[in-house]
């Protein structure tokens, strides 16, 4: 078995050889594969970032983070804005852990003060405010400095007169901070209105998941509402509904298909194809002098 002889006796012995014969080897290719929740095949990473974190086989869109997003939609040079703000645990609240302990801990994993950030910077031609939710802090719950990072966005695209864009990725009010989550839905909703009478465009972006608080306020207010496909889009989880209702709910409910043949959304949109259509909705929806 010539053909099975190694050349050169040399060869780089394992740097961390098991302890004994039934420890368990170390996978050199550890990390490099992911499983589509899509069609559940195994991916090559690099191969699924080159294609904006999409499934190159199912189209299943993969959650991106806030400067991800970000870096998607604006061209270079823009600017982060509004940053600075943390909540400052209004309850004291306290569960398996102390939430200023998760607080902690999501700003140390995400380098975010919170589940939010804002950038003004060019989409294409147009001048635009941009707000993107992080959905890897405390599943990009929406408390105190969300919704005032939000109506800060609000406010400075209508003194700025330029069109708002938000991207929504949440599992709604974030309940350590009871009923002072809960005023975010009418605070932000407050400046959208606004926002609508200085006559200057609104459109939200709507990706897996958007549900809760954040769905019953601002994500469902845009000019326009769009989502990415298979987007998980609702108030109460499908879960929920079953078990309230105590009926077995259509195939696809709550996904973003489904809202958009009954007519809650206005489009489902690709990512790959999401920047150049926003490009266009703003070519016709140019603020109002």
């Amino acid at each position: 078995m010539s053909w099975f002889k190694r050349e050169s006796g040399d060869y780089e012995p394992d740097p961390n050889p098991p302890v004994n014969g039934d420890a368990e080897r170390r996978v050199r290719t550890e990390g490099l594969w992911i499983k589509c929740l899509g069609c559940r095949q195994a991916l090559y990473k690099p191969d699924v970032a080159a294609n904006l974190n999409v499934c190159p086989k199912c189209q299943h869109h993969f959650k991106i983070s806030a400067r991800q997003r970000i870096e998607l939609l604006l061209e270079p040079g823009y600017e982060f804005v509004d940053g600075g703000l943390r909540s400052t645990d209004p309850l004291n609240f306290q569960d398996i852990k102390p939430y200023k302990a998760r607080l902690r801990k999501a700003q140390e994993e995400t380098g975010l003060d919170d589940a939010i950030l804002n950038a003004v910077g060019q989409l294409g031609p147009h001048s635009v405010v941009l707000s993107a939710m992080e959905y890897s802090f405390i599943g990009g719950s929406m408390g105190a400095v969300v919704g005032e990072t939000i109506a800060r966005a609000a406010d400075r695209a209508r003194e700025g007169r330029k069109p708002l864009i938000v991207v929504a990725a949440s599992g709604g009010a974030r309940m350590m901070e009871g009923v002072v989550s809960l005023m975010q839905m009418a605070k932000i909703s407050s400046a959208l209105a606004q926002l609508d009478d200085a006559r200057v465009p609104y459109i939200c972006v709507l990706t897996d998941p958007t549900t809760g608080g954040v769905t019953a306020s601002f994500a469902m207010l845009g000019d326009l509402n769009i989502a990415e496909p298979g987007a998980l889009i609702g108030f109460a989880g499908p879960r929920v509904i079953e078990q309230t209702i105590r009926q077995k709910l259509p195939e696809g409910f709550q996904r973003s298909e489904f809202l958009l043949e009954k007519g809650f959304l206005d489009a489902v949109v690709h990512r790959r194809e999401m920047k150049d259509y926003l490009a266009r909705a703003l070519d016709f929806m140019r603020p109002v002098a």
